[in-house]
């Protein structure tokens, strides 16, 4: 297997079960239809949205995804540094990668190209929307498309965008230290002499207070995404918690492994454990 595959040993029979408050079937399915429904407002107004200018643009971005997460029933927290702040144009934003959520989530508080694999492009609703959004795709099965990816990586921070990157190549179930971050996207922040705004995801039960994972929001192996969703939308109480941290100034490290390890364990650690900042219900 390539190290551009990388694997992950979570599975939806291990990670992905709801063992917390329920809600009704009814009142799910009503979410339900209410995410998917605001999803397809934003794939459909999305040419629009294009026309204006960057911060019109991000502003109605972070309310739109934000929109997004809430109609799927889920709360957000914001925890550390003011989003405002979160590593401005001509970043790269890496986060740990547990669920399809991750995107809508990310996208409310730092928006920008996300860097996702070609699958993406395919799915309903989510697929059309992250094309018209300016995703950079990745085909994953072939190596040798990666160092075109680094150059268009490259290339959109030289250009001033945003791009959102999940190193970690794969979903994984939100407990424990979860995968390598892989150094590719790194180069490309050296090569454009970005700097890099790392954030950490974790998603959380109706007993937020002790701080316990919630396996509802993982999205992991094969499971189908209609399986996900409707995991998501049945668990009462899910909140999605948005570490903002410490951005890595560009040079400060030459190499790209280097730099993945300090983005990868910056993310990891458990020192970002700081109080939220804002809690949005």
């Amino acid at each position: 297997m390539s190290t551009w595959l990388p694997a992950s040993p979570c599975t939806p029979r291990a990670c992905a079960a709801h063992d917390g408050p329920a809600r009704h079937p009814l009142r799910a399915a009503a979410l339900l239809l209410a995410g998917c429904a605001l999803t397809l407002t934003g794939a459909l107004g999305a040419p629009l949205v294009l026309l204006l200018g960057r911060e019109a643009r991000e502003r109605l971005t972070r309310r739109w995804a934000y929109g997004v997460v809430r109609a799927f029933g889920v709360r957000v927290r914001v925890v550390g540094r003011p989003a405002a702040s979160c590593g401005g144009p001509g970043s790269l934003v890496v986060a740990n990668h547990v669920s399809w959520l991750d995107i809508p989530l990310v996208a409310a508080v730092c928006p920008g190209r996300m860097l996702a694999k070609s699958d993406i492009r395919h799915w309903p609703l989510l697929g059309p929307l992250a094309a018209l959004g300016g995703t950079l795709f990745v085909e994953r099965d072939r190596l040798r498309a990666l160092p075109a990816t680094v150059r268009a990586v490259a290339s959109a921070l030289r250009g001033g965008s945003r791009v959102v990157v999940f190193p970690e190549g794969s979903t994984w179930c939100g407990r424990g230290p979860g995968g390598r971050f892989r150094p590719a996207a790194f180069q490309a922040a050296i090569d454009a002499g970005a700097g890099v705004q790392p954030v950490r995801i974790r998603y959380l039960g109706a007993t937020a207070e002790r701080r316990a994972p919630a396996g509802a929001a993982a999205f992991v192996g094969d499971d189908p995404l209609a399986a996900s969703l409707w995991r998501v939308v049945r668990a009462a109480g899910l909140t999605a918690e948005i570490h903002i941290l410490a951005p890595i100034p560009a040079g400060s490290l030459a190499g790209r492994r280097a730099l993945a390890r300090l983005a990868q364990s910056t993310v990891a650690s458990e020192s970002a454990n700081r109080s939220a900042e804002s809690v949005h219900h």
